[in-house]
């Protein structure tokens, strides 16, 4: 049976609020980082995870350690796991290998997309002084 986890952060990077998705499935993460901009209220962020479900993009998913236990946590230690969180420690270090992942891969994308361009644009010039070089030579 696949178990599906998800867990979503909201902490402020100066200057927005941002939150961090991780989905765990069969021990990998995959996490994605949405921008809210000013602080966003408890409804505000439960809609936006409804309406822009679709448009979430994942990283790409990295092998790691699910973080929730199904055993009984005490309550003292749980409080002082949630004073560390809401210190302003953000992601977790899992989470934050996967984003370095997808901004290595939206990186990489870019580059040979840009360099496609550019390559398109060099034929196209080609082709325009190749064109004028045989006008030339037509004759009048």
């Amino acid at each position: 049976m696949v178990q599906t986890r998800a867990k979503l952060t909201v902490y402020f990077e100066d200057p927005f609020w941002v939150g961090l998705y991780e989905r765990w499935e069969d021990g990998r993460v995959e996490v994605c980082k949405i921008t809210f901009g000013a602080e966003p209220k408890d409804y505000q962020v439960y809609e936006r995870m409804l309406a822009g479900w679709d448009r979430l993009r994942f990283g790409p998913p990295v092998a790691g350690e699910d973080p929730a236990d199904d055993r009984r946590v005490n309550p003292k230690r749980m409080q002082r796991v949630i004073r560390r969180a809401l210190e302003g420690r953000g992601s977790g270090t899992k989470a934050q290998q996967a984003l370095q992942l997808q901004r290595e891969a939206g990186k990489k994308e870019r580059r040979t997309s840009t360099r496609q361009q550019r390559e398109a644009q060099r034929e196209r010039q080609f082709a325009l002084r190749r064109e004028k070089r045989r006008e030339k030579h037509r004759g009048h």
